[in-house]
Parts: structure tokens; C-alpha cells; sequence
């Protein structure tokens, strides 16, 4: 009875159609982890993509999801508590590491080595993201070479084109002079990047908040107003996305009086 249970399965599990099973489960479960995530229970997502690593541990995907996970993490610890946060940046960075090492044609490995990089530079100061500049950016670089319609490395280039341009002259001499170079970039560039981030993925409130600030900058209040209401209507994905919201909804009460 045993024996024909036993060898009943083989044929399940060495035929095509049993090794497509088995990789549909595991794509199932990646997709529930994914819905975790969105829905920020990180917890839970963490289980899911621990546990379909450990069956896989050459899945390069599964890095940079766990890279995203860790940046996910880190931006829902208060800011009091920097150093908890930090561990979860350089978690990301080197998850983000491992899937380069796997997969280098992937680009999100290069997109969330470029954010966990450059949120980490964020949290411990403006010398360090200047130092880590030039690495951000050849990630970014290599990430919309890979794929140009990459929403994450589109986002984050807006990001740090903007913050390029704001910097002032004097603290670029300063900067060129005892760093070296400094970033390039102005706000028409990172509007476009904006802009092409919102078309891929219009739920994405971090894009329509940066590019909104852009247009109170240029003097575009209307714009910037119509921006920032669309982006009011979108569900959180991220803690960070929550103060997103209570900066947009100051801003469009300030904007919108004698409108």
C-alpha cells in the first residue's frame, strides 16, 4: 500500500507537468509575499520570502524582493532610532549585492542597490551622500541600460537629480575640492524622470510628491496642486508614504487658499 503510494508520486514529481506545479506554488508564494508587503506586513512578508529562499537559494529575484523588504523596514522605524534603521539599509545593500552576483542583467538588483545606498548615505548625512554619489548613480545608470522602463531606478533618479540640483555653488566648489566630484543634474531632468515613473506605475505617492515640490519650485501651483490631490487618492505601500501624505495635504491647504 505504501509502496504504491510512494511511486504513484514520482511520476508527478519527475514529469514536466509535476516540475511546473512546483514552480507555480513557489510563484504563488512569492506573489503573497509581494501582497504582504504592499499591504506592510513586513513580518509575514519576511517569512514567505525567507522560506522560498531557503528552497532556492540561486534565486536572484528573491534577493532584491528581500533588498525592498529591508528598505521597506528600515523607512517604518522611527527616525529617534537611526541606527535600528541603518541595519536594515546595509541588510538591503548587501541582499541587493547578492542578486547583482547572481543575475548582473537584472535591474532591480542595480535599482534597490541604489536606493538602500542612498537612503543609508541620507541617514547618516549630507558628506556621505555626496561621497556615495557618483556609485548611486552608476547603479541607477546600469539599471536603465538593463531596462529602461524600470519605475524604481526612474523613481530614484528623479531623486537625485533634484537633490543635484539644489545644490548651491559654493557647496559645490567646496564639495569638488575636498570630496571630489559632486552630482550632475536639474529639475527638468527630474521632472522627466518623474513623469515617466508615474506613467509605469501611477499608484507610486513618492513620485507625485517629488515631482509636485518641483512645481511649487518652478511656480506652477496649479500643477503642483493637481499632482499632489491625485497622489492624496492613493493607498500607502510604505511608511514612509504616510508622511508623504500629511506634508501633500498641508501643502494643498496652503496652496489652495485664495484659489
Amino acid at each position: 500500500m505504501c509502496f504504491v503510494l510512494v511511486f504513484s508520486l514520482i511520476p508527478l514529481i519527475f514529469s514536466p507537468h509535476g516540475e511546473a506545479s512546483v514552480k507555480e506554488q513557489n510563484k504563488q508564494s512569492v506573489d503573497l509575499a509581494d501582497k504582504e508587503l504592499r499591504e506592510m506586513n513586513y513580518q509575514k512578508a519576511d517569512s514567505i520570502y525567507t522560506s522560498e529562499l531557503r528552497k532556492n537559494p540561486g534565486n536572484a529575484e528573491l534577493y532584491w524582493k528581500l533588498a525592498r523588504l529591508q528598505v521597506s523596514i528600515g523607512e517604518s522605524i522611527f527616525s529617534e532610532d537611526a541606527d535600528a534603521s541603518l541595519l536594515h539599509y546595509r541588510k538591503a545593500a548587501e541582499y541587493a549585492h547578492t542578486s547583482i552576483t547572481l543575475d548582473s542583467i537584472n535591474s532591480k538588483g542595480h535599482a534597490w542597490l541604489a536606493a538602500s545606498l542612498g537612503i543609508m548615505a541620507d541617514k547618516i548625512g549630507n558628506k556621505e551622500k555626496l561621497k556615495r554619489a557618483n556609485e548611486i548613480k552608476r547603479e541607477l545608470d546600469i539599471a536603465l541600460r538593463l531596462n529602461p522602463n524600470d519605475e524604481t531606478a526612474l523613481s530614484l533618479l528623479g531623486s537625485y537629480y533634484r537633490e543635484a540640483a539644489n545644490i548651491g555653488w559654493f557647496k559645490r566648489m567646496v564639495a569638488n575640492t575636498f570630496i571630489g566630484e559632486v552630482p550632475k543634474g536639474n529639475d527638468e531632468l527630474a521632472e522627466k524622470a518623474f513623469r515617466k515613473a508615474i506613467a509605469l506605475d501611477p499608484e507610486i505617492i513618492r513620485n507625485y510628491h517629488e515631482l509636485a515640490l518641483i512645481c511649487i519650485k518652478k511656480g506652477d501651483r496649479e500643477e503642483a496642486l493637481r499632482l499632489m490631490n491625485s497622489a492624496l487618492e492613493k493607498p500607502a505601500l510604505i511608511a514612509s508614504d504616510r508622511k508623504r501624505i500629511e506634508e501633500m495635504r498641508r501643502l494643498v491647504k496652503k496652496y489652495s487658499q485664495g484659489q
